[in-house]
């Protein structure tokens, strides 16, 4: 699906320096930064889910 992406100024200097420093393409380097951003959150609510659901075992593995 196509998707257009407004950024400040600022934001596209940024951008386009970052793609240039990791010779890639401005396009590719927003996706993996969007990837990257949704990885980290599934992987946030994982670890959350692990501590709710094992938060007495992980206190007596603690001790």
């Amino acid at each position: 699906m196509a998707m257009n992406l407004r950024l400040t100024d600022e934001d596209t200097e940024a951008l386009r320096a970052y793609a240039a420093e990791h010779n890639t393409s401005m396009q590719q380097a927003a996706v993996d930064g969007i990837r990257q951003m949704l990885h980290g959150e599934q992987r946030a609510r994982f670890i959350r889910h692990i501590l709710d659901e094992d938060r007495e075992l992980l206190h007596r593995l603690a001790q």
